[in-house]
């Protein structure tokens, strides 16, 4: 009977939290997406007078909104151990993520642990599905001008030349220097069955813990960002015509890296947003792996870029394997198999949140007031 009263009583006290937790985060989205929207509103004019600038005051209300999103997780003890290179040193140079993709946790999962890669999360572009649009941060991604994705056969072809034209209408003139995106075009247990018996019927490799990933978007994105080169492969300097309006310089150097970045949970249990939003799930950590390849290693053509994808991803099923068996990543050539713990500042986390809650303090009174002298 004491047993049942326990367990009762626990129960009851992570629904409390976890009701409190949705509270806060409902307060928190509407105090800081309407603040970030009406500041953006408000800096219109210098959108026309100075782009540059007023890019890099969204790029840093941008990271905060993903700071305010890590801080979630960070608070209900979900924290991220990295492996591999570390690419803190690239972190202003141009280059293209990709990622395995589990469940709708691996987004949050990166804005956490990109928080601290400097000037990264600022100037990023993320390439999404067309449902993340509608979530309470499908506005901001709107605004910062992230692409959402449609996913089918029905769509595939027309997705890539609105990509190809988003990329060409924003990603400089934006100043954006990372592009993330998930090859595998949905998440595991979605596609899993079908890559499956594709491979087979293809003779590929049966792969278990990630899927066969899918050229398009990846393709688009290398011949759109990069320089090709004679060889077949992506150079180091874009033969780029001259920067868009606004910009400094003659021209960017284009895609220099393609960081391979590899999300492995705990018992191959992935963490979705409710996990982040209730914060039901136990303290977790996440184990997150990079590994960077020069831009001039990647093929440009099309059959031997989908043989080099494929490798990829045949090793992030290796990664994988050998994580999910003794809970750590193996040593990668070139790499040596040390873990480093992801870590943010606490304070600096409650000044953004203050900022936001005084923000919209500011705004509501603000609006009250000339909604007042109005009527």
């Amino acid at each position: 009977m004491a047993q049942l009263l326990d367990g009762a009583r626990n129960l009851g006290l992570v629904l409390l939290k976890s009701l409190l937790r949705f509270v806060f985060m409902v307060i928190n989205n509407c105090v800081a997406i309407p603040s970030y929207c009406l500041y953006l509103i408000l800096l219109q004019p210098l959108r026309i007078w100075d782009r540059p600038t007023f890019w890099h005051i969204e790029g840093i209300m941008f990271k905060w909104m993903l700071a305010m999103v890590s801080s979630w997780g960070w608070v209900a003890g979900y924290t991220v151990t990295e492996w591999g290179d570390d690419v803190k040193p690239i972190s202003e140079e141009e280059a293209m993520v990709i990622v395995n993709h589990q469940a709708t946790g691996d987004v949050c999962t990166l804005m956490m642990c990109l928080q601290d890669k400097g000037m990264v999360v600022r100037k990023m572009m993320w390439l999404m599905d067309h449902v993340f649009k509608y979530t309470n941060f499908g506005l901001v991604s709107l605004i910062h001008g992230d692409f959402f994705i449609r996913q089918g056969k029905a769509h595939r072809d027309k997705q890539l030349i609105y990509l190809k034209d988003h990329l060409d209408r924003y990603y400089h003139s934006r100043d954006r220097k990372w592009i993330v995106l998930f090859p595998e075009g949905g998440f595991l247990r979605k596609r899993r069955e079908t890559s499956q018996s594709f491979a087979k019927k293809n003779s590929l490799p049966h792969l278990t813990h990630v899927t066969l990933p899918r050229l398009g978007a990846t393709q688009v994105i290398l011949r759109t960002l990069g320089a090709p080169q004679e060889n077949g492969s992506l150079g180091t300097e874009r033969a780029a015509a001259p920067a868009t309006p606004g910009q400094t310089g003659s021209k960017r150097k284009g895609l220099q890296w393609v960081v391979d970045v590899t999300i492995a949970y705990p018992k191959a249990r992935p963490m979705d947003i409710q996990t982040w939003i209730f914060g039901y799930r136990p303290p977790t950590v996440t184990h997150v792996h990079y590994r960077m390849y020069p831009i001039k290693e990647v093929p440009m053509e099309t059959e031997p870029l989908t043989d080099w994808l494929y490798q990829r991803f045949v090793e992030k099923e290796e990664l994988l394997a050998h994580f999910y068996e003794t809970g750590a990543f193996p040593t990668v050539k070139g790499q040596k198999a040390v873990s480093r713990n992801m870590t943010l500042d606490p304070v600096w986390l409650c000044v953004i949140q203050l900022l936001a809650f005084a923000s919209g303090y500011v705004w509501y009174s603000l609006l009250h007031y000339l909604y007042r002298c109005l009527f």
